[in-house]
């Protein structure tokens, strides 16, 4: 059983930036996502990168904004988050896949609590 851990949200004014943060526990590096679930809408992704951290990919709507990070060696990702619009809000998850990275929902195998990200226009 993998477990994270989410933290960083918050609220912040649009053109304002944040950044999310994402420990699992495990010794094996795991690709990583975060998703997003905007108030009253589903989950949408909105990034991801391999175990390695070789391979990045990010959904149109936060390319040039958002950058997906990790810790060399560990399961710790990151989201940095520029230019922060209205329709940035939403419960951001962090999520593991234990095969190589994908921008599919469905195949990830663990995912955390979610964090809020709140942007006041």
């Amino acid at each position: 059983q993998v477990q994270l851990v989410e933290s960083g949200g918050g609220l912040v004014q649009a053109g304002g930036s944040l950044r999310l943060s994402c420990a699992a526990s495990g010794r094996a590096l795991y690709a990583m996502g975060w998703f997003r679930q905007p108030p009253g809408k589903e989950r949408e992704f909105v990034a991801s990168i391999s175990g390695t951290g070789g391979s990045r990919y990010y959904a149109d709507s936060v390319k040039g904004r958002f950058t997906i990070s990790r810790a060399n060696g560990k399961n710790t990702v990151y989201l940095q988050m520029n230019s922060l619009q209205h329709e940035d809000t939403a419960v951001y998850y962090c999520a593991v896949r234990q095969l190589g990275t994908s921008i599919l929902q469905s195949d990830y195998n663990y995912w955390g609590q979610g964090t809020q990200v709140t942007v006041s226009s």
